[in-house]
């Protein structure tokens, strides 16, 4: 028997046993290698927005925040000692009581971070939890997220999807644009559509609510990597990746940066970034006691998963979206805004044209405030920056239903579906 609801009325209907989320932050994303974050450590980035999630929640007592879960990708040990050290340095928190854990599911892995954090709430596993996630691509992205040291037989395997595992993104790109139709045009188009609608938001203060500033060091260096002058200490508050007034022209001029005649560049492709996000969760009755109903942003409803081939993996959310739709008994015209990680133009672009959604990306309600292009991919933080930005975005125009969605690196998919109050 399904515990889901089923319909527009039921998904926005309150009971006592939804999951809600109290605050949704996160830190700002910048360029790998060259941002204002490049030189601090993605456990770091952790302690800051978890030290912000407490800030912006002054009335609950933090020894109720009973389990805390990381999505991380790329860090060594899967992340979870220095998620750990990492909690257990922030002010606030009961080190003794509040335990840790990561996830990683890829670019899912924040989104993953939160589903795990509201199942272990549905089923009464606790009652208060923290769904987050950390990422440094400057520091960990020297495989470029493929494995070195694995089974020699995998490498070899007869079974094509085996093998297909460990392609290079930037390939999986270029086989969606080639088989599915996307040009390079309407991929710069889409690049530039990313960066003017984030400059805007930027403009509009619209993503001040989301960020909290980050203090840490940065030292400048040559293009050789040979330090410039002294370490200083620096109050990170922007994005920096995005590109006011890119223009088709400019993006038009760049090679391809995967194979000679292909139509992904650098210009209109996700950022390699750095960053943090966190989620605050808890039961509504939980919730209610505590007297924080005032609090409340929304609420978690549902997530999905779902498999393609590894050498297509962009395409994921075009099948985990139609999956949870059905699941809830949704249609895309009762989801008010989505966003969709934009890994690359080219999937982005194939998503949206699969699932209908063309209309919907003209009229701004597809990433309304930017993606990934101009905003950055710090693969282990993007899930719940992407629910950072939604839940913010959802209070400030006033809809109602929200979908995040990525595909996922090994051909894979996963959404979720919020609501705001």
């Amino acid at each position: 028997m399904s515990v889901l609801p089923r319909g527009l009325k039921s998904v926005l209907a309150k009971s006592p046993h939804d999951v809600v989320i109290l605050s949704a932050l996160r830190t700002p994303i910048t360029r790998s290698y060259k941002g204002g974050l490049k030189d601090a450590y993605p456990e770091e980035l952790l302690s800051t927005v978890l030290k912000a999630t407490l800030d912006a929640n002054p009335n609950l007592n933090p020894k109720l925040i009973e389990d805390v879960a990381v999505g991380v990708v790329l860090n060594e040990l899967g992340g979870s000692k220095a998620a750990r050290m990492a909690l257990n340095h922030t002010p606030g928190f009961d080190t003794n009581s509040t335990s840790l854990y990561t996830a990683n599911r890829a670019c899912a892995s924040s989104l993953q971070a939160i589903t795990l954090v509201a199942a272990q709430i549905k089923t009464e596993m606790i009652s208060v939890g923290i769904g987050a996630g950390m990422e440094s691509m400057t520091r960990n992205y020297g495989t470029r997220a493929i494995p070195v040291d694995v089974w020699p037989e995998l490498k070899e395997s007869g079974v094509k999807e085996a093998r297909d595992c460990v392609m290079s993104m930037g390939i999986t790109s270029e086989n969606v644009a080639e088989r599915y139709h996307v040009s390079r045009e309407d991929q710069d188009a889409l690049a530039v559509e990313s960066h003017a609608r984030a400059a805007r938001a930027v403009k509009e203060g619209w993503f001040d609510k989301e960020i909290v500033p980050v203090n840490t060091r940065f030292q400048e260096v040559d293009k050789q990597g040979n330090k410039v002058g002294e370490e200083q200490r620096v109050t990170v508050t922007r994005d920096d990746g995005i590109r006011e007034g890119v223009t088709l022209e400019k993006l038009a001029k760049l090679k391809p940066a995967f194979t000679p005649e292909g139509k992904s560049t650098a210009g209109n492709s996700s950022q390699v970034s750095d960053g943090a996000a966190a989620a605050l969760l808890m039961r509504r009755s939980t919730a209610t006691e505590l007297g924080l109903t005032g609090q409340i942003m929304g609420k978690f409803v549902a997530s999905a998963v779902a498999g393609c081939r590894p050498d297509e993996m962009g395409i994921g959310p075009a099948i985990a979206i139609p999956k949870l739709l059905h699941q809830l008994g949704l249609k895309n015209e009762d989801v008010d805004r989505w966003e969709i990680n934009e890994a690359f133009a080219s999937q982005a672009l194939y998503c949206v044209r699969e699932l209908g959604l063309e209309k919907e990306l003209a009229e701004g309600k597809v990433n309304p405030d930017g993606g990934a292009i101009a905003l950055g991919h710090p693969l282990g933080a993007t899930g719940a920056r992407m629910v950072s930005t939604l839940m913010h975005g959802l209070q400030r125009t006033g809809g109602e239903v929200g979908v995040v969605s990525m595909c996922i690196g090994t051909g894979m998919g996963m959404a979720g579906v919020f609501v705001r109050e």
